[in-house]
């Protein structure tokens, strides 16, 4: 497991499974997101991870509160800061990321990230014209943990690529369907503009 030390202290990111059994109560969708959506996707382990992503629905937010009761949770407020978040508090649109943790002492375990949606869509919280129905945002895995659809993933990590980043589209690429490449290769045009995967994209 990798250990990271960020300016806000330490993370040490809480496996798959304990993911899944506290979120398995939440009524809302919710998928796990990053690196560890991209391995769901392929079925393998790729490469180590620093923490570990759930997105919700901005809408369903609160139910983070519920699904990691009695842990404190600290929203990312831009630019660059964490403060506590507050039982009960809906989030400001600028907050997307909120760390969470067992108790004061302890590291940091889960990553919450909020995205938007309007209706039965779901709406990138980059570019509003880029979205999709709800009902196409993620897969389950063969035991039961919903994850983020690697297409909306690679989407979010195209906008500056990391070479963690370029790992996983190298991985998942293989495993795109023709409908997957051309929503990824559209997404990306639309928000980004040129990019060096839009080629293997269309490959």
């Amino acid at each position: 497991m990798t250990r990271l030390r960020s300016p806000f202290g330490r993370w040490d990111p809480a496996p798959l499974g304990e993911v899944a059994a506290r979120f398995s109560g939440v009524e809302s969708g919710w998928w796990v997101a990053g690196g560890h959506a991209i391995e769901l996707a392929v079925g393998r382990r790729i490469r180590g991870h620093g923490d570990i992503d759930v997105l919700l629905l901005r809408r369903d937010q609160l139910v983070a509160q519920q699904a990691l009761a009695g842990w404190q949770w600290w929203a990312a407020d831009p630019p660059g800061s964490l403060r506590p978040w507050a039982p009960d508090e809906v989030l400001p649109p600028q907050v997307h990321d909120i760390w969470c943790r067992p108790g004061p002492d302890a590291p940091w375990r889960i990553q919450i990230v909020l995205d938007e949606s309007h209706g039965e869509e779901w709406v990138s919280r980059r570019d509003t014209r880029v979205r999709r129905p709800i009902g196409t945002l993620g897969a389950t895995s063969p035991d039961g943990i919903p994850f983020l659809a690697p297409d909306v993933q690679l989407y979010y990590k195209a906008k500056a690529s990391r070479p963690k980043d370029e790992e996983d589209f190298d991985a998942v690429l293989p495993a795109l369907t023709d409908h997957q490449r051309r929503w990824l290769h559209d997404a990306i045009s639309t928000t980004y503009g040129p990019h060096p995967w839009a080629e293997r994209l269309q490959a």
